[in-house]
């Protein structure tokens, strides 16, 4: 079995489809890990996967997409499911950075930066993760430089998810310029 396909069935279990393998999760995303090592273990796929071998995946993933605490599972960030899962405001650094596609920027500029089929925004302190993220849909992403700091201190929530991801439910056009990459 492979690590990047178990990845990947977690992703989908944990933010977005949790009732197709009969998850419930709570308001801050967590389910028990021994319920979904029940579900997977259903699968004929997954059906010699371990807690050892899922807490190994967590533990050696350079996305930190996951994480455990005491005997629950959740995805941190990337949730698309109708429940609003709730986060812990935090100060973001003074700048963020945000990778999208050409044909989406003037659209961005006019109305925002705003989720579309996720449940926040997704920021990275780093240029090269925000083009990395934006390079997934177009080979010459623009990259947006967020004023995080002055955007927090007039009121827009930002939510530390690990050292690659930040979150915000929307951050209005007057906080963000394009980043020349050159």
């Amino acid at each position: 079995m492979k690590d990047e396909k178990l990845s990947k069935k977690i992703s989908y279990a944990l933010r977005h489809a949790p009732w197709e393998y009969d998850l419930e999760l709570d308001d801050q995303g967590w389910v028990k890990l021994q319920l979904l090592l029940e579900a997977f273990n259903k699968q004929k796929e997954f059906s010699k996967v371990t807690e050892d071998h899922i807490l190994k995946l967590i533990r050696l993933s350079d996305k930190k997409r996951f994480e455990v605490l005491d005997g629950k599972i959740r995805a941190v960030y990337g949730h698309s499911i109708p429940q609003r899962i709730q986060g812990v405001a935090s100060e973001p650094p003074e700048f963020l950075f945000h990778g999208t596609t050409n044909n989406n920027v003037e659209s961005i500029f006019k109305n925002g930066l705003n989720p579309v089929s996720r449940q926040c925004v997704h920021l990275s302190p780093e240029v090269e993760t925000a083009f990395q993220v934006g390079k997934r849909r177009d080979n010459s992403p623009v990259i947006l430089k967020i004023r995080a700091k002055e955007a927090f201190i007039a009121g827009i929530q930002f939510y530390y998810c690990n050292d690659k991801v930040w979150i915000s439910n929307s951050i209005p056009s007057n906080y963000f310029e394009l980043f020349n990459c050159n």
